[in-house]
């Protein structure tokens, strides 16, 4: 039976970071193969300090394209402002996220996998609204935050996501399901390599998007030329522009989520870009989890040990166990997932 999947992400337009188009798209792609039933999309409300909207139609696009018709929700405009917050104590116009994602716990036949690649704040006030239903109904959290460091002393900032909400980013620890914590670098400020506690690479978007259906292609071409247009749909279905495509093609694209996305679907990556079952993978894998006793402060700063002892919450770390090939590895299996969108 496919995995019920809720998908947690700051997708907008214009985009933010063209990373959350990717991750939507390889989303769609696993559960267009029937690895996920993807249940939702759950978008942040917008900083302040960014000029965007919800991308919605990003949402529409892909709905459209691979013949699914999931829906979405936008999330609280409010700030978690101390840890254990909980939807109640939000206005009721902030809690159409967390109702969403509550009600999609609520009516799943089997437990759900939650996915954040955004801020945490609507997990965070759902998780304290209704634990005993994460407890029974949430397979797993997926969190795409933060540093991996074992020596916090030596961070020298908050990685962005955990800065969006730093309470919000601590209760996801506290959650009474098992957690699968991806720290976007080891070191903030990251120095933009691979890193063994880090799930960061960089990959050339040529490399991927000539193998992509022409509407895929146009997916990607309208988020990120930052169209002004909102004929979401139309633009799907006009040829692509060839000169846009090589412009696109040639820049870089840094990527965090591409790991969990296969991990959570009962899956990982060789050091080949083979994508394989868990059992099958062996040494061969690029990146694994590993049980860890974890505590994240108020401050945003997480402190970890190896090897969690019995009765601790369920809590792994992201790692790479394979730094020279995990990059292109990763790039070669995103390929081979989303050039099996139509």
């Amino acid at each position: 039976m496919s995995i019920p999947f809720l998908h947690q992400t700051d997708l907008f337009h214009p985009h933010a970071d063209p990373d959350d188009h990717w991750d939507l798209a390889c989303v769609y792609a696993l559960a267009r193969a029937g690895h996920y039933d993807l249940r939702g999309v759950l978008i942040d409300y917008p900083p302040p300090a960014l000029d965007v909207t919800p991308d919605v139609m990003a949402v529409a696009q892909l709905n459209h394209i691979t013949g699914l018709a999931v829906p979405s929700a936008v999330g609280s405009a409010v700030p978690v402002r101390r840890r254990g917050e909980k939807a109640g104590d939000q206005p009721a116009a902030e809690r159409h996220g967390v109702e969403f994602l509550l009600r999609i716990l609520r009516e799943s036949p089997a437990p759900v996998v939650i996915t954040i690649v955004g801020s945490c704040r609507d997990v965070a006030l759902a998780g304290a609204e209704a634990p005993e239903l994460f407890r029974e109904k949430c397979r797993a959290v997926y969190l795409n935050a933060g540093s991996g460091t074992r020596r916090p002393e030596l961070l020298g900032e908050l990685e962005y996501n955990v800065n969006v909400n730093p309470a919000a980013y601590g209760a996801i620890f506290d959650l009474p399901c098992p957690v699968y914590w991806m720290p976007c670098f080891e070191l903030t400020p990251p120095t933009w390599t691979v890193e063994e506690f880090g799930t960061f690479y960089r990959f050339t978007q040529g490399d991927i998007l000539p193998h992509l259906s022409p509407r895929l292609q146009a997916y990607f071409l309208y988020m990120l030329g930052r169209s002004p247009s909102t004929d979401w749909l139309k633009v799907l279905h006009e040829p692509v522009d060839a000169a846009e495509l090589a412009k696109f093609g040639a820049l870089p694209r840094n990527m965090w989520c591409t790991a969990g996305f296969f991990h959570a679907s009962g899956r990982k990556v060789t050091a080949d870009g083979d994508i394989v079952p868990l059992t099958e993978a062996g040494e061969r894998a690029v990146f694994g989890f590993e049980p860890i006793r974890a505590n994240c402060g108020d401050d945003g700063v997480v402190r970890w040990e190896p090897a969690a002892a019995p009765g601790d919450p369920v809590r792994f770390i992201f790692r790479v166990r394979d730094r020279v090939n995990y990059t292109a590895a990763m790039t070669r299996a995103m390929r081979t997932l989303l050039a099996t969108l139509p």
